[in-house]
């Protein structure tokens, strides 16, 4: 956590710590109304509704600081804080809880909280692995249509996440652990690559720390293209790049400025490949390998502590609930977040893009992996009101279309180039 709190002399810093504090006592005590439900001997119901009650309330306050540091943090900056991946995944993380807190008044049911929650922590927790100084805007960004682009595609985001919330959970529940069918099997076999996957960027999160813990550091000099508005040429830039995991690999001809031996080794063990182009490619693939060494470590971990899958680990608390709600619960926080996802995705972004580069459309990465973001939750929608798809094959397409989302979030930034590149800097 020592990247979140090295920032608490900033204005607005100690409001998003509050907040994330406020989001993981909310949860716990989402899990202790549900746990709670079969520990009380004497009214269970009265128990859940009590600790849910205060759950909610907590995170509503959390949320209610949230909007404190977001507003702050506009003053301060002079722009709409959305504008990298720091300020838009803070903002990502706020809408979840938004999405969360209006589904959970819609459904009233405590166990949205034990698992949507954690997704916006995540998020959020994400987000603090990135610079977190104000930065000016750069001139593609210096539009209106920044608040008017990011607010609006992350809320449809946000309600996507609910969304995956609501199928895991469906999932989860009606997955039969005890059959060894084909079927089964295979059902369990993607169940638990969906936790994996979750995992994975838990265990990158806790790498950063742990690192930015210890001091390290490592700076490189890299030469990037920043892309030239409406045919003007592009720029080519030497910028330091700045890694707080140890160098596995370098930037593509980048020269050490300063780094700090890791585990004996002085010097970068590889040196990213020529075709990984883009801002900071060196780093970003160094964080893909950091997040896949670190994953599997923490997953295997894990399986020893449980002894067993962790997905029918987790299974069993989800027993007195009814898959029919869950199910329900996934389709209409898709339902809700499509539309909106819709405007500022596709039209907005579209506008925009003929403002900034003289083009609607230009097969960017980000541009095509949001028009496949797009067409996939199209299809659920497709199939689960023209061919009555429900239940379990529903809840997979909400789980899938999620881990779509995240990597046209997370994955196009790490890896591909391209024009919204500047965004994962």
């Amino acid at each position: 956590m020592t990247a979140l709190f090295d920032s608490i002399s900033k204005p607005s810093s100690s409001y998003f710590i509050i907040a994330f504090a406020l989001y993981c006592v909310a949860f716990l005590l989402f899990v202790l109304a549900i746990a709670g439900k079969v520990w009380s001997g004497r009214d269970p119901e009265q128990h859940q509704k009590r600790w849910g009650a205060v759950a909610f309330a907590v995170a509503v306050a959390g949320f209610v600081f949230h909007l404190l540091f977001f507003f702050t943090r506009w003053h301060l900056a002079g722009h709409i804080p959305t504008s990298n991946m720091y300020e838009f995944m803070t903002f990502l993380g706020m809408m979840i809880v938004f999405a969360f807190l209006i589904v959970f008044a819609i459904y009233r049911k405590h166990i949205i909280g034990a698992f949507a929650l954690p997704v916006a922590i995540i998020i959020l927790a994400y987000a603090a692995v990135f610079p977190q100084e104000i930065q000016p805007l750069i001139p593609a960004l210096q539009s209106y249509w920044l608040k008017i682009h990011v607010t609006t595609a992350a809320t449809g985001e946000a309600f996507f996440a609910v969304g995956f919330a609501g199928g895991l959970m469906h999932l989860l529940r009606t997955v039969n652990f005890k059959d060894d069918s084909k079927t089964a099997r295979r059902e369990k076999r993607w169940l638990e690559f969906t936790i994996f996957f979750i995992i994975l960027i838990v265990a990158f999160i806790g790498s950063v720390f742990t690192w930015n813990a210890t001091g390290y550091k490592a700076v490189f000099t890299e030469e990037i293209t920043v892309p030239g508005l409406k045919g003007a040429a592009d720029e080519v830039r030497t910028v330091e790049a700045q890694y707080v995991l140890p160098p596995i690999f370098k930037p593509h001809d980048g020269k050490i400025v300063e780094m700090k031996p890791w585990l004996g080794i002085e010097e970068p063990l590889f040196e990213a490949p020529s075709w990984l182009k883009g801002a900071s490619a060196g780093r970003k693939l160094n964080t893909v390998v950091w997040s896949l060494v670190s994953g599997l470590v923490l997953y295997g971990l894990l399986r020893l502590i449980v002894r067993r899958p962790l997905a029918a680990f987790i299974s069993p608390m989800l027993k007195g609930m009814d898959p029919e709600d869950l199910d329900e619960i996934a389709y209409r926080s898709i339902a809700i977040g499509y539309p909106i996802f819709t405007l500022g995705a596709l039209i907005f972004a579209m506008i925009w893009a003929a403002e900034a580069w003289g083009r609607f459309w230009g097969w960017d990465p980000k541009e095509v992996w949001a028009l496949i973001t797009w067409l996939f939750y199209a299809a659920y929608l497709h199939f689960r009101l023209s061919r009555g798809w429900q239940g379990k094959r529903s809840s997979w397409l909400a789980v899938i279309g999620f881990l779509v989302v995240m990597f046209t979030l997370i994955g196009v930034n790490l890896v591909i180039a391209g024009l919204h590149s500047y965004a994962g800097v």
